[in-house]
């Protein structure tokens, strides 16, 4: 469709050249997300499917595990993998399994832990705002849990530890696995046999009205700065609605409290120059404070989606063996 076809074509806002808002409501969406055009590095060593997980909203995800536990005559088949569930990131309106840069990052998060990896797609903003984005990540996890209990996917339940979750998240998928967290509770009983051992949050997307520091000093030219912060949060949460929507800002002014709730061990990274560090360092203290087991590694140096975007850093290093003590804690 041409400019000149397209409705209210002046009358628009953009998100990186790959999502435009029309004030009439219209959302296009290129078909060449170049945002996302990384070379993919599939060496072989993991194989893959895609497997549809909500035919309702016609949901995917995608299933990740080494090549060697493939073979029943590996004496690596003769144990269990754990299962890292991670979440894409895209400020809940970008992104999904297929992107390349979340590609690699299963590829290399399957090889390196010697896990199998659930990667599951959700419904994106503004088409359709929060708190759909959380709904289909629990979804996902119950999808999980149906198929231990089945064990109708042999492809998975062969080699799969349900006993051993890892819930995973970077930026958007990151404020997921934390409202996952709140909403399944430790030991996460709903999902059982499923067994959430912990959650990694790798620079999770909070917000608030009140600005940070880190968000008043960003500049423009930084990966994620302050315009498409707002514009993120402009268009996922519910209309009308504002930065401390509780499912946003964990401790707005409008969230209940966590004091009282059971919360199972946690990671939480971020890159020492991301707009979002003071916000996540707030994050952190306040868990700390409530008695919460978290965990924090901060990098130094290292910017916003430094852990899909740089996957042989010394920092992405670090944050593996982080997941390997977790998971295997």
């Amino acid at each position: 469709m041409s400019e000149s076809e397209t409705p209210g074509a002046v009358d628009f806002e953009d998100c990186l050249g790959v999502l435009r808002v029309y004030k009439d409501g219209t959302v296009r969406r290129s078909s060449d997300a170049s945002l996302f055009c990384t070379p993919v590095n599939d060496d072989g060593s993991v194989v893959w499917k895609d497997t549809i997980f909500d035919p309702q909203n016609d949901l995917h995800l995608r299933l990740y595990k080494p090549s060697s536990s493939s073979s029943s005559s590996s004496a690596a088949a003769a144990a269990k993998l754990p299962v890292v569930y991670n979440i894409h990131g895209g400020g809940f309106c970008l992104g999904s399994r297929t992107s390349p840069n979340c590609h690699n990052c299963c590829l290399r998060l399957s090889s390196i832990l010697q896990a199998v990896v659930v990667s599951p797609d959700y419904r994106l903003a503004p088409e359709h705002r929060l708190p759909a984005a959380v709904d289909d990540g629990h979804a996902a996890l119950k999808w999980l849990r149906d198929r231990a209990v089945a064990g109708d996917d042999t492809w998975l339940s062969d080699v799969a530890d349900f006993g051993k979750v890892l819930v995973c998240g970077e930026s958007a998928g990151g404020n997921i696995a934390h409202n996952l967290a709140v909403r399944l509770g430790s030991g996460s009983p709903e999902l059982e046999p499923v067994r959430v051992k912990g959650y990694v949050l790798l620079a999770p997307f909070f917000g608030g009205t009140v600005r940070t520091k880190s968000e008043a000093e960003a500049t423009k030219d930084q990966i994620l700065n302050l315009d498409l912060v707002d514009w993120f949060f402009r268009h996922s949460v519910p209309i009308g609605d504002t930065s401390d929507h509780p499912l946003v800002n964990p401790f707005g002014p409008r969230s209940e409290s966590l004091e009282a709730l059971e919360l199972d061990p946690m990671v939480v990274c971020c890159g020492g120059d991301d707009i979002l560090v003071d916000r996540i360092r707030d994050y952190v203290e306040r868990l700390e404070k409530l008695g919460k087991r978290v965990e924090y590694a901060e990098f130094e140096g290292e910017g916003h989606g430094f852990f899909v975007n740089n996957l042989d850093s010394e920092a992405v290093k670090s944050v593996m063996e982080m997941m390997k003590k977790l998971v295997n804690g």
